[in-house]
């Protein structure tokens, strides 16, 4: 065999080779494959608001990756679109039906008018403990006097509270008589789980400038965690009365590892895929837990007979059935006067937004607030509220 027939036989099987390779991860064929795979997780996503958790466990999942999917789907649609694939239609009519649902993560800043009537500010804040379990101490304090001055900046009339902790007097952590003396604030209400060492006190709390004529607690089953709580309370804001729901839902109960895998911590084992097992197992058997909290809560809401305002820390996305739960009767606050994203976790977990403030139709809402600076792994939000 001459050098020359050599080379030409050696160029052919390098064509063919690659021939083959361009068959099987070329476009032809990774279109159909992931085009499929991606479309399908996108319209369960699309899905999700409206299926409980019990009747399809897989399908939450779909509606917490919904803002990655729908990147995905855009990149997918620009690559088919320039290689004129029939795929871009399909593609196209996904992100058209998305439509509908691209509201509930990124806001605008419409905003209601005022009416000139009384306004009252309203704010929802998972406080983390305050910083209890922080095992530099003095960083404790300073995130807990820096939580103080924050609220005082925002002076809310209204003031929802989970995760909160305060221990009896006498004390060195006197969280709640310091809220209620910095806002002037002589109105409360409180659900906690007490432990009787040291005194502590662990829950969620309702503090009020305004009269609360009337308090009660929404009782959850005792499929949850004992510290998730709904409370709610009756407050009179001049001639008016409006119901107030304080809301802090099925937790996840991250450890130490499964914050690891998202940089937040040094992870205590050096096995991931066990790490991200446990981490899948906990958010699936959170997800119908925290969707019957949230019809324990509408079904106690449908008997209120005051115009009500909903805060609180769902532990869920816009993409799920739990925020349907409240979304389809109340307004989103956030939605109807807020601007961007909205994230409101603090950590690197990419939650997005968890924590929420709904009212009534018959109230309004303007100049909503995500605070900017981190004192807890949750961000606290506000906003202004009159009655129409």
């Amino acid at each position: 065999m001459t050098r020359l027939q050599s080379e030409k036989r050696t160029s052919y099987s390098t064509k063919v080779k690659m021939g083959k390779f361009r068959k099987i991860f070329g476009w032809n064929s990774l279109k159909y494959v992931f085009g499929t795979i991606l479309l399908s997780s996108i319209l369960l996503s699309y899905l999700s608001p409206f299926i409980h958790p019990n009747t399809a466990g897989f399908v939450p999942f779909f509606g917490l990756a919904f803002p990655l999917l729908i990147v995905l789907n855009i990149l997918f649609f620009a690559v088919a679109l320039f290689k004129r694939s029939k795929w871009a239609i399909l593609s196209g009519i996904a992100l058209i039906i998305g439509l509908f649902y691209y509201s509930r993560i990124i806001a605008f800043g419409s905003e209601d008018t005022p009416y000139n009537k009384e306004q009252f500010k309203v704010l929802s804040y998972n406080v983390r403990l305050f910083d209890l379990y922080n095992p530099n101490a003095s960083n404790s304090q300073i995130n807990r006097k820096s939580i103080i001055q924050h609220l005082k900046k925002i002076n809310a009339d209204i003031m929802c509270f989970q995760e909160f902790y305060h221990q009896d007097a006498p004390t060195n952590f006197p969280t709640r008589d310091s809220i209620m003396k910095a806002l002037n604030a002589k109105f409360i209400h409180e659900r906690y789980v007490y432990k009787s060492s040291g005194h502590q006190n662990f829950g969620v709390c309702l503090i009020s400038k305004y009269p609360l004529i009337e308090k009660g607690n929404v009782i959850f089953d005792n499929a949850g965690s004992t510290d998730n709580f709904c409370i709610y309370a009756d407050a009179v804001i001049g001639t008016d009365t409006v119901r107030f729901y304080n809301v802090h839902l099925q937790s996840i109960h991250l450890q130490k590892d499964d914050y690891a895998l998202f940089g937040e911590n040094e992870p205590e084992s050096s096995d991931q895929s066990s790490s991200w097992f446990r981490l899948i197992k906990k958010l699936k058997q959170a997800f119908p837990i925290r969707a019957n909290q949230a019809l324990k809560i509408r079904e106690h809401i449908n008997t209120s007979p005051y115009p009500v305002v909903v805060c609180g820390d769902f532990n869920d996305t816009p993409m799920s059935y739990t925020y349907s739960q409240f979304n389809n009767t109340l307004t989103d606050a956030f939605r109807n006067c807020g601007k961007g994203l909205g994230s409101t976790y603090a950590g690197k977990i990419p939650a997005g937004r968890i924590d929420y403030i709904f009212h009534s139709e018959d109230i309004g809402s303007l100049n909503f607030h995500i605070q900017d600076s981190r004192y807890s792994d949750h961000y606290s939000i506000s906003c202004n509220m009159f009655k129409k």
